[in-house]
């Protein structure tokens, strides 16, 4: 018999493999079974010989990052959530205004990945987003990416019976106002139904390029090696 947790895993699985947008990029699951793995069965007793192989298939998959990133984002189409564009609209109407402003490309990434986190991360979705740049952007890149939800607020926490003043307790912070701009000049502004919106394949590129060179991780130095 399959289990209630099986039966929702086998479920979101579906969605994310035939979201018509999402399709287009590639398998959310690689599976390589003939592939060679570690013979280990307590990570106590493992060895050099099988951290060969586990760093190995670490370079394939970590190569097919962008691939897992852009699929995931493609799942925000079509999810309005009650806002007046759904959630990629919002997400690359974000982009499309820091690309028209001049930002550098690793900005425009942070600007169309910021709300990646919505679908898993429904209570604290700007975290999840932080954390999938953060071995590629700058500190203050991700700084903006992991508070935008709480500078955001100061838009509309007022509404719904919070302090939209909230923001100030980061006051002082050296990258205060970095953030306070991207919600004033990109966030907040790109929910038109008729704003200018690039298409994702215009983005594709660029995730592929920043996601590919990372640069704060625990793992950098152990991933070139395995190279």
């Amino acid at each position: 018999m399959v289990s209630r947790s099986s039966e929702i895993g086998f479920k979101v699985l579906n969605e994310v493999t035939s979201h018509p947008t999402a399709m287009q990029y590639g398998s959310a699951v690689s599976k390589h079974e003939d592939a060679p793995r570690a013979q280990f069965t307590n990570m106590a007793a493992s060895t050099q010989a099988d951290w060969k192989i586990i760093g190995a298939e670490f370079m394939r998959f970590a190569g097919g990052l962008p691939d897992r990133v852009l699929k995931h984002l493609a799942l925000l189409d079509g999810d309005y959530g009650g806002f007046p564009v759904d959630r990629l609209t919002h997400s690359l109407q974000a982009a499309t205004l820091a690309h028209h402003d001049g930002r550098d490309e690793e900005y425009v990434v942070c600007a169309l990945l910021h709300d990646i986190g919505d679908t898993l991360g429904s209570y604290n979705h700007p975290d999840i987003g932080a954390a999938i740049v953060k071995p590629f952007v700058s500190e203050q890149n991700h700084w903006m990416i992991e508070k935008h939800g709480i500078f955001q607020g100061y838009y509309f926490f007022h509404h719904i019976g919070m302090d939209r003043d909230m923001r100030e307790s980061f006051r002082g912070h050296p990258d205060f106002a970095y953030t306070e701009e991207f919600c004033a000049k990109y966030d907040g502004p790109a929910f038109d139904p008729h704003g200018e919106t690039k298409p994702l394949s215009f983005f594709e590129p660029m995730v592929r390029r920043i996601l590919s060179r990372p640069k704060r991780s625990l793992y950098v130095a152990a991933a070139a090696m395995a190279r």
